[in-house]
């Protein structure tokens, strides 16, 4: 039986944020939990040590989720999938240098979430068989 996978969301407006936990839900992910700031999201990591974290990349209108994801990943390995209305491609291209496993323009479909965690979870599933 394949693992349940779990998603920590990481995104300041809430509206959004419960909009992504119930797509995430619909998938049939299990939701860790919602953070609305980059202390939080490394708090919640720490306590609840999800499979992967979406991660909104502006946090109260600064680039504090591609911060938060650098923190997360060299302290935890767990990957991210961001979430941003930003495209421009210097965003992106902070975002890349952070580490990522997948990227989401807002707002996006739930199909389109649904590939990305897909994609996210083959890489998860590809690693812990190597260790």
């Amino acid at each position: 039986m394949k693992k349940q996978v779990t998603i920590l969301i990481v995104e300041d407006d809430l509206v959004q944020a419960y909009g992504i936990k119930n797509m995430v839900e619909e998938l049939g992910y299990t939701v860790a939990g919602i953070a609305t700031s980059k202390e939080e999201a490394i708090e919640k990591v720490e306590q609840t040590r999800p499979d992967l974290v979406m991660m909104d990349i502006a946090l109260r209108e600064r680039l504090d989720g591609i911060d938060a994801a650098f923190q997360i990943s060299s302290r935890f390995s767990i990957p991210i999938i961001y979430t941003t209305a930003y495209s421009d491609d210097e965003t992106k291209e902070k975002a890349k240098a952070a580490g990522s496993v997948g990227y989401l323009i807002k707002p996006f479909f739930e199909y389109d979430l649904k590939k990305v965690i897909e994609d996210a979870t083959k890489k998860i599933d590809t690693k812990d068989e190597k260790d």
